[in-house]
């Protein structure tokens, strides 16, 4: 890697583990790969991704998969499937940042797609990022699939840092008996930019638990849109919670849908949106901070 892809690769992924599995992605191409004994990592024959291949029985081992954009006017789109063996507990770090500073619109579209096998355990952290000219378009789209048997659980951490024009986020999942995915998303948008988040998940299996977090912070012209579509198919649980800052002409609109198909589905939408509260800044104000810093601080601390 070059100096300007190390660099960006530090707002989206912590120092590599070399002793770890990893693909790093730039400009359309695989540059660097390792596997272990655990984890495969094969380039798709039929589409451009990868397949991570997790044998049965690993036990906490980091599987890194950032993404680099740093040519201007590329659409980067890439397949990942990832297959989670029985009883296995994995960390994936995935990401993506771009760096534009051309004069025509970059973009990524991520479809990853994870298969849980029987009591497994996932979890997933995916970071964007991007810097360059804000007038350029610079433009994430990430789909997330996940299907997920008996007993298996997944945590999910979605967090989107600054610098995105547009990005379309869509998370769709299915979950057998036992199982429990929990979902934490985590969007600034500034500027004209706009943000729409889509999730889709169908509790199919007895005792299956959704717990699904979004919080937002909207400010200047920008827009970010969320809605949620549960469904209960069984006796299962569903906590969804919407919460968003706004400031200046910054709008968010929250749409929630929960479908109940059996008599046993405990399903919950909550959605709070509003301005920071005047006595919150008055609070860190009277401890010497400036307007600017206390709003900096109650931002860090909601997106936290």
């Amino acid at each position: 890697m070059n100096s300007i892809e190390k660099n960006l690769l530090k707002n989206v992924t912590p120092e590599i583990n070399s002793n770890y599995a990893y693909n790093i992605r730039s400009n359309s191409k695989s540059i660097e790969r390792k596997i272990t004994d655990n984890v495969n990592i094969i380039s798709k024959d039929d589409n451009s991704g990868i397949d991570i291949i997790v044998k049965n029985n690993t036990n906490f081992e980091y599987i890194y998969i950032p993404v680099l954009i740093t040519e201007s006017g590329l659409t980067d789109i890439v397949y990942n499937d990832f297959y989670i063996g029985k009883n296995s507990n994995v960390y994936i770090v995935a990401g993506c940042a771009i760096k534009n500073e051309g004069n025509v619109k970059s973009e990524h579209d991520g479809i990853h797609r994870f298969y849980l096998e029987e009591g497994s355990t996932v979890h997933y952290i995916e970071t964007h990022y991007a810097e360059g000219h804000k007038h350029v378009e610079k433009n994430l789209n990430p789909v997330t699939e996940i299907y997920m048997k008996k007993g298996s659980y997944m945590d999910m951490k979605s967090v989107q840092i600054k610098g995105v024009n547009k990005t379309r986020r869509v998370t769709k999942a299915i979950l057998d008996d036992d199982t429990k995915l929990e979902i934490i998303e985590k969007i600034m948008t500034d500027n004209n930019s706009k943000a729409d988040t889509i999730f889709d998940v169908k509790l199919n299996g007895e005792n299956s638990s959704c717990h699904v977090s979004s919080r937002s912070f909207a400010t200047d012209n920008s827009k970010q849109k969320f809605k949620s579509v549960i469904y209960g198919n069984n006796k299962c649980y569903a906590h969804v919670e919407c919460d968003a800052i706004l400031k200046d002409n910054g709008k968010v609109i929250a749409i929630p849908e929960i479908v109940a198909n059996n008599v046993d589905a405990n399903l919950i939408h909550e959605a709070a949106i509003g301005k920071i509260a005047g006595e919150q800044l008055i609070k860190l104000m009277t401890l010497g901070l400036t307007e600017k810093e206390a709003e900096k601080e109650i931002i860090k601390g909601f997106l936290k």
